[in-house]
């Protein structure tokens, strides 16, 4: 068998479906958020970025910076190894005390990802529980699925931010089994907000542990930046938070925040921290910066949420197909893959603005979209340098417009 022919042939697929995802090469510009370089192989200029993750520019604030040189001039760039072996660098033991007390938690522990925090706390705690069984959002992200795949435990899905159709299942189910209800704060692709309080109402009535992802809401929502659960004042009704420090945070990163012996067990029993190598510590000081000015200050919230909202109108006002959102998240909707590629790449080339194209499987097919995720440092020329265009793109290519 010709291997490299047979992979060489399943991208190809990719490629023939649009689905194909070309990587950026991209230098962020320190001081100058959210200008980037942008290098095509023939030449490079400067772009708008208006899809990072980084939504409050965190990842370039001067004490976050500064807290990662710092500290890896005093303790050097690597962790050495994993942290039951070559122990734990003090940095991360201070930046897990700060996210327990962010979430009012009696314990944390910090992981490489959002994404491992997830597949390792779900697959372990549901795997450590005979007989659980999960009950998780429709919407839930790649990571969580994988998290309840691993665990070989059942799963129900209940409907999409559905507390009604989660107590349906839930009374379904062996009245002592355990039981996990997962589901996320915001939905990143569209921009809901789950009712947290109706879901903790239902897991509560039939004896389910609640679990949150809260990655796209930390550090944003919330009096101290503790999410959406903050926000509600419902943290304590949650057993399992889950967060990222790669997105307000700006940085690197995922943590869970429980109660100890639930934190110790999946600290214990999780193959992929038991194996893992650890945070440096200049990104462990650099979170830990974040983490704690966030706390103290709410003028990036407030910021961040009054620019999503202009951006939403401007867009709207172009008659351009923004789909509904309560967040900071402003999907426009282009519903074909190789059009949504089209779009990106026009206004990559002739206007200087930088998205990418959201498709299968990240989103359903006919559903494709631009992903916007407007930040604190998007100034209104930006705005309206955005919102034309997109209007000129749209007409340039026929794109269907808002209802």
């Amino acid at each position: 068998m010709d291997y490299a022919r047979y992979f060489g042939d399943r991208v190809a697929e990719l490629k023939k479906e649009g689905r194909y995802r070309v990587f950026a090469d991209l230098s962020r510009q320190v001081g100058n958020y959210p200008i980037a370089t942008y290098r095509d192989g023939h030449r490079e200029h400067e772009v708008v970025v208006w899809c990072s993750n980084d939504y409050l520019g965190m990842g370039q604030h001067p004490a976050v910076r500064a807290a990662f040189c710092e500290a890896v001039n005093r303790y050097g760039a690597g962790a050495g190894g994993t942290r039951n072996i070559s122990g734990t660098n003090h940095p991360i033991v201070l930046l897990e005390a700060e996210l327990a007390e962010l979430h009012g938690k009696e314990a944390a522990l910090v992981f490489t990802s959002g994404y491992i925090s997830n597949e390792a706390s779900l697959s372990t705690l549901a795997a450590l529980m005979p007989g659980c069984v999960i009950y998780s959002d429709e919407f839930n992200h790649a990571s969580m699925i994988q998290g309840m795949r691993a665990s070989r435990m059942p799963k129900r899905i209940f409907r999409h931010n559905d507390p009604a159709h989660l107590a349906q299942l839930l009374a379904e189910a062996e009245p002592g089994a355990p039981k996990i209800v997962a589901f996320e704060s915001v939905y990143s692709m569209d921009g809901d907000i789950a009712p947290i309080a109706a879901l903790c109402d239902a897991a509560d009535r039939h004896g389910a542990m609640t679990y949150l992802d809260e990655v796209h809401a930390v550090g944003m929502y919330g009096r101290r930046g503790g999410g959406i659960a903050d926000r509600d004042g419902v943290m304590h009704r949650l057993t399992v938070i889950e967060g990222t420090l790669a997105k307000g945070f700006g940085v690197m990163g995922g943590y869970i925040a429980a109660a100890a012996p639930i934190v110790d067990a999946v600290r214990s029993f999780a193959p992929s921290f038991i194996f893992t190598t650890a945070l440096p510590p200049g990104i462990s000081a650099a979170a830990l910066a974040a983490v704690r000015h966030l706390k103290a200050s709410g003028v990036e919230r407030e910021r961040h949420q009054e620019r999503a909202a202009l951006c939403k109108r401007l867009l709207i006002q172009a008659g351009l197909p923004v789909m509904p959102s309560d967040s900071h998240i402003v999907p426009v909707l282009v519903g074909d893959p190789k059009l949504c590629r089209q779009v990106t790449d026009l206004l990559l080339d002739e206007y200087a603005v930088y998205i990418q194209p959201i498709n299968y499987p990240t989103v359903p097919r006919g559903t494709e979209r631009l992903r916007i995720t407007p930040t604190p440092f998007h100034d209104d020329r930006m705005m309206r340098h955005l919102a034309e265009s997109l209007q000129a793109v749209w007409t340039r290519l026929r794109l269907r417009r808002a209802a």
